[in-house]
């Protein structure tokens, strides 16, 4: 693997960093958490689009600049050192998009991709239920086919983006018969169709960051199931791929907290724990090693292999620093860490209280930090199943 950047990406880094720079807008945005926020996140995702910048690894046809993924890997560091918004359209352009990328009709890529680019389209991630929830494989929600379309009844909760997203994606039971993995369908559902019920769940925070869907007697078109008929638990498991190991989480988001941490520990250091620089220290080099992780998980890429199982090994990894990044920062606060963004006197570290109530939710997301490893144990160090 060779760090060596080349003339041409230098240049793209340069681009971006300047484009980033005239852009970003000057005051955060609200959340998008809140239907406010939510088009407001929108609109910032029209702007990256039409500055050719919203997904850049994507062909140009597709909404895209037809870059690869160490350009990809650039522009992350530079979106983070700008302190740009979080992508409000993550569910689709990180998880889905790659892979209606690998699995998708020309049909499809070409009616999906370009709106999701943009974020015309916001989508919604439609896998758990009430009785599946790490564990996909109980899904029970029904699509059976009549004619050309399949008549969708179940529910969906946990739907990250749900309250105000336009569409879902998901796995459905297409097989009465089947058990477990098999016979389960990969279906998209746009979330304005009759029987469809969105009925918001507040997070932590008391925002709607999730939504629970009731879908009864939904039809939707054969047109829209991504690969084939029973195949889906395939499908959702190169998603979840993409989103364990290497588009939903990339490692400039942690050096960026890294840095930040750092920074606050010498803003700090009279007052705070001594005993907590080494740990500081720690969780830098972390990040640091995860960057480096990544470019090599690329640099694979680029010579054809594909990520596996060790995407679980990626997401534990991940999703524990970050926990661990946050705790440290409201240890250095001691009792101002407990501020919120809004609070009066937060000043500015609210933002570490709230990114520690989201980073709680990281061992859980994307698969329990359990589930993964129970995978790592079967599928990569060759132990049997308990």
């Amino acid at each position: 693997m060779d760090l060596t950047y080349t003339p041409e990406q230098d240049a793209f880094r340069t681009e971006a960093r300047s484009w980033l720079d005239a852009h970003v807008p000057k005051e955060a945005l609200p959340s998008f958490d809140t239907e406010d926020g939510f088009e407001a996140h929108r609109r910032w995702e029209h702007e990256l689009n039409a500055g050719g910048f919203a997904m850049v690894p994507w062909p140009v046809e597709y909404g895209g600049r037809g870059a690869d993924l160490l350009e990809w890997l650039i522009f992350e560091e530079e979106y983070y050192r700008a302190g740009a918004p979080k992508r409000v359209n993550q569910n689709g352009i990180f998880l889905l998009g790659p892979t209606i990328m690998e699995y998708g009709t020309p049909e499809q890529k070409a009616r999906f991709l370009p709106k999701m680019a943009s974020s015309e389209e916001v989508w919604a991630q439609g896998w758990s239920e009430p009785n599946a929830g790490s564990d996909m494989a109980n899904i029970q929600a029904t699509a059976v086919r009549d004619g050309d379309h399949y008549v969708i009844n179940g529910q969906k909760t946990w739907a990250s983006r749900g309250a105000f997203a336009d569409w879902l994606f998901g796995m459905f039971r297409t097989d009465p018969e089947s058990q477990r993995h098999r016979g389960l369908t990969f279906i998209l559902v746009p979330l304005d169709l009759p029987g469809v019920t969105v009925r918001p769940i507040e997070q932590l925070d008391g925002l709607p960051g999730f939504a629970e869907v009731f879908l009864d007697d939904v039809r939707v078109p054969v047109d829209n199931r991504l690969g084939d008929e029973g195949a889906g638990w395939g499908v959702a498991m190169a998603t979840a791929g993409f989103e364990r190991g290497l588009m939903l989480r990339s490692p400039a988001r942690f050096q960026e907290t890294a840095r930040r941490l750092v920074d606050l520990f010498r803003a700090h250091r009279d007052t705070a724990d001594p005993n907590l620089e080494s740990t500081v220290v720690d969780c830098w080099s972390q990040a640091e090693a995860y960057t480096l992780e990544t470019y090599r998980t690329v640099s694979r890429l680029a010579a054809g292999a594909k990520i596996g199982a060790e995407a679980s090994l990626n997401k534990i990894f991940w999703s524990e620093l970050d926990l661990r990044m946050h705790e440290t920062a409201l240890a250095i606060l001691e009792e101002r860490g407990q501020l919120l963004p809004e609070a009066p006197a937060a000043g500015d570290v609210g933002s570490w209280l709230d990114g520690y109530l989201f980073a709680l939710s990281g061992p859980i997301y994307a698969g329990t930090n359990e589930i993964q490893r129970n995978i790592i144990a079967e599928r990569i160090l060759g132990m049997p199943r308990a």
